[in-house]
């Protein structure tokens, strides 16, 4: 005699062909090498386009005073956090000539984003401020404030608009950057460094 079984094994039956296909998937770590460098520079392409694309995006509650984030100066602050001076110096020149491109060469972007980037890197390396969100928005804030002071030093070297409005307008214009960008930091931050650390351990083990 069949003893008829319980809905919740049918269930359960149902469910496994769905949990197995979750593991076709291979996890991360089990991926060959290069797939890990293939996704690696595949993630640092597609997030300085996006920050580039953002650049000009003002979207409710990325605006003070007409000024919104600078997101290739978080993408550089993010990078240069765990890496060497020269490496960080390198991403805030090349993503500062990519703004240029964007904008205009002269005066140019790469200079203070590069400073950024070398800045960033020597007070990680000295172990000043430890890593969490708060140090980095305060890291970004700092860092907002001497890119938009040495873009502002580049227009009164060029000797074409009046000094007085130049740093009157640049006050005001590097205080509002300086307070978004440091609150839209860990939007940047936070998953690029989960992912890095990821990266990282998988090589290392």
């Amino acid at each position: 005699m069949k003893i008829p079984g319980f809905p919740g094994d049918r269930d359960k039956k149902a469910a496994s062909p769905a949990r197995k296909s979750y593991f076709l998937i291979p996890p991360l770590v089990l991926w060959h090498p290069l797939w890990h460098q293939f996704m690696d520079c595949m993630v640092v392409f597609l997030t300085v386009i996006l920050c580039l694309l953002m650049l000009p995006t003002r979207l409710p509650g990325m605006e003070l005073l007409g000024i919104g984030p600078h997101w290739l100066l978080i993408w550089v602050v993010a990078w240069s956090v765990n890496r060497s001076v020269f490496s960080g110096m390198l991403s805030g020149i090349i993503l500062g000539l990519l703004q240029d491109a964007m904008t205009s060469p002269d005066p140019t972007h790469a200079l203070s984003l590069g400073i950024v980037g070398m800045l960033t890197a020597l007070i990680q390396k000295q172990r000043f401020i430890q890593e969490d969100f708060i140090s980095i928005a305060l890291i970004v804030f700092g860092m907002a404030v001497v890119a938009d002071t040495i873009f502002a030093v580049q227009l009164s070297w060029a000797g074409n608009r009046h000094l007085d409005s130049i740093w009157i307008y640049y006050q005001r214009a590097t205080l509002a950057s300086a307070i978004l960008s440091s609150l839209w930091a860990p939007v940047v931050y936070y998953p690029l460094n989960r992912w890095w650390q990821q990266i990282k351990l998988i090589r290392n083990s």
